[in-house]
């Protein structure tokens, strides 16, 4: 309803605003399968309201009336209601040029009918991602709230729905020093809902969660079966995989079945990406899913796919399009990874936070190994509870959204923070977190490295099965006998990969003398390291920065306008440069 006018004031000067809307319960307890489930999209055109002053959830402007003018007997200065509008998925920087630099709450509704399709039936919306804390009100009443930008989550609607709905979503992508990532990053902050939005009708009893994985024994011979309920009941579920010749009833105990199964599948991995069709049932819940089974693990300093080594030959991409934002399609998505093919990567870095999932899924299908991230990157709040409670619950969100992604083979669970106490304790819970929900694949971290003593000394590494450094020898650093000292040097019985390097040059600019932000001086520097990673034993993957040409504020010199400018591919995503072919000649020649 409308502030009474004798009462306008009093919300203005309340600070302590938030505080009703910060329940923070929207999290990875609410996840629910969704693989191939039917949905109802809701995306398409919002109402959109930028509110810098936070006015909306001062004023509760999720309750007043939609009324037209003649209605109404006061005037008003916002229209959440028949104002300006926006398209869902976008963010809202790229929509128009006053909200460029936009960070604040912005106010996304829309209105859409409801009908019951079958008794008892159970509705969920579904959030792909929106960037960063969002609030969910529907017919005047708050559902509650989300944090993180980049992993989807889910309120139930059932008991709030009526004939005629309207949903309003507050949307905050607001930088400060106690959310993951920080205030200060090296890409650019999206606002937005930039992700699909759905519907989900189930039934009253459904399926939570469906897990498929190869057991890692080395003997490629079994597969486990996971499957978790809405309601913790007792019965039983039919499970199949035809092309295996699998049909069985797995008991259910209190909502939950596990289970081993002989299987003996064709393996998957880059040459031979391999899926198989699985199927669940319970009661009146039926989901699918596509899944392939391989083996990642580590011996030594050797990494193991399906039992033989393997050199991760990589690329690190950001989510991110001159044109779109952080919004990906299926073109984008596809063309990212033909590039990526095309230089004879076998493996991507998807950096530095969840990027769509329709990215593990489309890896899955054409062959890519992916390393998977959460948004630790350097400095964050460690000693902070509530921001380790925000950085686990992303972690818990991903991995229990592409876990059974065959591709898909480290989680990532930090990029270069300081080794501080209170940082290797919030750090060693996230690998604990990640090997408890996952067994089944890598955890690893960008770590440090002792510049001085030219060595990795980070007491991180001990929890980690990949070690990776990000050195910019040839460009930041210029003595490349210093990464041939971090070779000499390094000790550690994991493997180590090289999870960034490069140099920037916008493309076209070439230079005789190889001066910096030429063409040639970046060719320059990725020849210097194929030259030198070569002799590292160690070093089991190399995955320069970056594919693209990518926005990000830090970046104002005269050469990079607001770019880093280390892709090899220019921001149009067409325009190939020097080191491209280098790298593609590396790759498919000489390692």
């Amino acid at each position: 309803m409308m502030v009474e006018a004798s009462n306008a004031q009093a919300p203005l000067h309340d600070e302590d605003y938030d505080r009703a809307f910060n329940r923070q319960n929207l999290n990875s307890d609410g996840m629910i399968f969704t693989r191939h489930r039917p949905v109802q999209s809701l995306n398409g055109t919002w109402t959109f309201t930028t509110d810098r002053c936070d006015t909306g959830l001062r004023q509760h402007w999720y309750k007043d009336c939609h009324l037209p003018i003649e209605g109404r007997i006061a005037p008003w200065d916002y229209d959440v209601w028949n104002g300006e509008t926006a398209e869902v998925p976008s963010c809202w920087n790229v929509g128009r040029p006053e909200n460029f630099h936009y960070e604040g709450s912005a106010w996304y509704g829309r209105h859409f009918p409801y009908v019951a399709e079958r008794p008892s039936e159970r509705v969920f919306l579904r959030i792909g991602a929106a960037n960063y804390d969002t609030k969910i009100f529907l017919n005047g009443r708050f559902l509650g709230n989300h944090y993180g930008g980049s992993t989807p989550f889910f309120v139930e609607l059932t008991e709030q729905l009526q004939a005629e709905n309207w949903l309003f979503l507050c949307v905050n992508n607001e930088r400060n020093l106690v959310r993951v990532p920080m205030r200060h990053t090296d890409w650019f902050n999206y606002g937005g809902v930039f992700r699909d939005i759905e519907l989900i009708r189930l039934p009253e009893l459904f399926i939570k969660d469906f897990f498929l994985y190869l057991v890692p024994n080395g003997q490629f011979d079994h597969i486990g079966v996971s499957i978790e309920l809405s309601d913790e009941v007792d019965g039983e579920i039919e499970f199949s995989m035809p092309e295996l010749g699998i049909d069985r009833r797995l008991p259910v105990i209190r909502g939950q079945a596990a289970m081993t199964l002989a299987a003996a599948p064709e393996l998957w991995s880059p040459d031979h990406p391999r899926l198989y069709a699985a199927k669940a049932r319970f009661g009146d819940d039926t989901v699918s899913e596509t899944v392939g089974f391989r083996e990642i693990k580590t011996d030594g300093q050797t990494i193991l796919l399906n039992g033989e080594p393997i050199r991760f030959r990589g690329i690190c991409v950001h989510e991110d399009d001159h044109a779109l934002g952080r919004v990906s399609h299926d073109d984008d998505l596809r063309r990212r990874f033909a590039h990526a093919k095309e230089l004879g990567c076998n493996f991507m870095r998807l950096a530095h936070y969840p990027h769509h999932e329709h990215a593990a899924e489309l890896a899955d299908e054409i062959g890519l190994l992916l390393w998977e991230e959460i948004p630790v990157y350097w400095s964050i709040a460690f000693d902070n509870d509530a921001t380790f409670a925000d950085a686990d619950n992303q972690l818990r969100e991903l991995i229990l959204r592409d876990r059974n992604r065959a591709s898909v083979v480290a989680w990532g669970v930090g990029n270069e923070n300081a080794d501080t106490d209170a940082r290797l304790a919030f750090m060693r819970r996230l690998t604990e977190t990640a090997r408890h929900i996952d067994p089944t694949r890598l955890v690893a971290a960008a770590c440090l490295v002792n510049q001085t003593a030219r060595t990795v000394e980070d007491r991180l590494a001990a929890h980690l099965d990949l070690v990776g450094i990000n050195e910019y020898y040839g460009w930041y650093d210029p003595d490349f006998a210093d990464l041939e000292a971090i070779g000499e040097h390094y000790d550690l019985d994991r493997p180590l990969v090289i999870t960034e390097t490069g140099a920037d040059a916008p493309a076209g600019r070439r230079s005789n003398q190889g001066a910096l932000f030429s063409e040639d001086q970046m060719l320059a520097c990725y020849e210097a390291q194929f030259k030198t990673i070569a002799g590292i034993d160690a070093v089991k993957g190399f995955c320069p920065w970056i594919l693209y040409d990518f926005r990000t504020e830090r970046r104002k010199n005269s050469f990079q306008h607001g770019y880093n400018r280390k892709g090899l591919i220019d921001k149009d995503k067409e325009t190939k440069k020097l080191a491209f072919t280098a790298l593609q000649r590396f790759y498919r020649e000489d390692w």
